[in-house]
């Protein structure tokens, strides 16, 4: 039940994310889409994130090497546009393009600690402070 909580979770986001990624866009409209995709497909979902925290553990390797699969493709999605707008994060002398991706990933993924819809800022634009965040300090990244 665990495994089939957690999966169909990241498949929906998966999903969703897909559907909202438009290569044709510039990157930055393009990263944007896919903060509010993803912030989108969070609503609703605070206990799938809570099993998926917590109860992981007790799954199978095998499970849990799916679950890594379905999250790689998922933040690798986000990493190719990252790497677009800054391909200096990418270096093999400071290779910053796991961890920049990563920490918006930790915007998005811990949003549901505080974030209240009817709140004092919509998902709509906490992703755009999301989006603004990361497009802002890549450029300071060195």
């Amino acid at each position: 039940m665990i495994f089939a909580i957690i999966t169909t979770h990241l498949l929906g986001l998966d999903a969703g994310i897909e559907e909202a990624d438009d290569p044709g866009l510039p990157p930055q409209h393009r990263l944007r889409k896919l903060v509010g995709a993803v912030l989108e497909n969070y609503r609703g979902a605070d206990n799938q994130h809570k099993v998926q925290l917590n109860a992981a553990s007790a799954l199978s390797d095998e499970q849990k090497a799916e679950i890594t699969g379905i999250k790689r493709r998922i933040v690798r999605r986000f990493s190719t546009v990252l790497d677009q707008i800054n391909p200096d994060l990418n270096t093999k002398e400071r290779p910053l393009l796991m961890p920049v991706s990563m920490s918006l990933f930790g915007m998005m993924n811990w949003v549901q600690m505080w974030f209240r819809d009817g709140g004092r800022i919509s998902r709509e634009g906490y992703a755009d402070v999301a989006t603004t965040l990361i497009l802002e300090g890549i450029k300071s990244v060195r």
